[in-house]
């Protein structure tokens, strides 16, 4: 397989040989050639996606086909790795949800490949409205080893990433756990002081989940959990830029304080996300899809129940936003997830995993139109045409 197209990070002509699974040669064409070729770059890799279409991956009933609908779907958007995240639930829902894509990825080595790892976001968060988010009251618990050892045996030990809030009771003896077992923990969804953000830290928590978002409507200047967070610079911080959890300010001086290498695009799908406008009932909550694209706690325009936007959308509008590179954009939204959970990162080099995208892009305002070339065959938007 040959492919054509700018580098991503120097703009330069090439022709780039995929043997096997991957990349085999990359050779310079005459820079006349580079004008009207596509960018090639490294495929994305989200560390927070919810589901799909009106599927989640922690509700009632989910089938390998429902994790086969909603992965597949994904490619579209030049993502060839995900977390599916699990949100705050009952026992008995995670059960079903991590069997269901233990069971994808041991029948299906495409799945196996597109999740290197599972996210379970709650249920251990706190259960204040505004921290808590769209996540279920009645389901948010204080931290359980136990629960957690026995979802991660069920998952096949899936569960490479969690959002927990400090301030739970057993948090930082878990966290402690956690980071010992080898799973990755996120400060999220928390209403916590200053001193429970560093105590969670010493214990190992390296990452902020969606930084800016699942968090009081108002807050005291400082200190306060946001300010604490940022500050922090043992901690990566992921953030939503889909043009409606965040402002540009907040973009930027996250992307700034943290440095490019330390932030995380993530889209934050909800499973809600590519479904037409309408009040949906997830379990105990009510959500609307609105017409111009957001997805709302239903009744209010303000509390946000997750994105209807993908991670393609997030690296543009954190170009826009923020004034990054197309690189950086890209590195933070494929990149840095991979070096955080510890898996290969995908590089323009001779022998790496051969997942890229190749598409258009015109800067400012545009956006990518985005094929998909992976180890295991060829996607088009959305749709498996090759699959080895």
């Amino acid at each position: 397989m040959e492919l054509v197209g700018r580098r991503y990070d120097t703009y330069e002509a090439v022709s780039i040989k995929i043997k096997g699974e991957k990349i085999s040669s990359i050779d310079l064409l005459p820079d006349s050639e580079a004008a009207d070729l596509p960018f090639i770059a490294p495929s994305l890799f989200d560390l927070q996606i919810n589901g799909h279409g009106g599927i989640w991956f922690n509700q009632q009933g989910l089938t390998v086909e429902d994790v086969c609908s909603v992965l597949e779907k994904h490619y579209q958007y030049g993502i060839t790795r995900l977390c599916p995240t699990l949100i705050t639930s009952s026992y008995e829902d995670y059960v079903g949800g991590f069997s269901a894509i233990r069971e994808a990825c041991e029948q299906y080595e495409w799945v196996n490949q597109m999740v290197p790892g599972c996210h379970l976001e709650g249920p251990y968060i706190s259960p204040i409205q505004g921290p808590r988010g769209a996540h279920p009251l009645d389901h948010v618990r204080a931290a359980d080893w136990d629960e957690f050892s026995r979802l991660q045996e069920i998952s096949g030990d899936r569960i490479r990433l969690i959002t927990l809030a400090p301030e739970v009771e057993n948090a930082i003896p878990f966290i402690k756990k956690a980071v010992a077992s080898g799973v990755v923990v996120s400060i999220g969804h928390t209403a916590a002081e200053p001193e429970q953000i560093t105590a969670a830290v010493d214990a190992g928590a390296r990452l902020s989940t969606h930084l800016g978002n699942g968090a009081h409507g108002t807050l005291r200047r400082h200190p306060n959990y946001i300010w604490e967070q940022l500050g922090e610079s043992r901690l990566m911080a992921s953030i939503i830029t889909d043009g409606h959890h965040l402002p540009a300010s907040v973009v930027r001086t996250v992307i700034k304080t943290k440095g490019v290498e330390n932030t995380v695009i993530t889209c934050d799908a909800s499973g809600l996300a590519g479904s037409p406008p309408g009040i949906y009932e997830e379990g105990s909550v009510k959500m609307e899809v609105l017409e111009d694209g957001p997805i709302v706690i239903a009744g209010q325009r303000q509390l946000l129940a997750g994105s209807g936007l993908e991670t393609d959308t997030c690296v543009t509008t954190a170009i826009d936003m923020a004034g990054i590179t197309l690189q950086q954009a890209l590195d933070m939204a494929g990149r840095n997830p991979a070096r955080l959970l510890g898996f290969d990162e995908i590089d323009l080099e001779v022998g790496s995993r051969a997942d890229l995208i190749s598409f258009h892009y015109e800067g400012t305002g545009s956006r990518m139109n985005i094929q998909t070339t992976l180890a295991c065959g060829v996607i088009k938007y959305g749709t498996l045409l090759v699959n080895s």
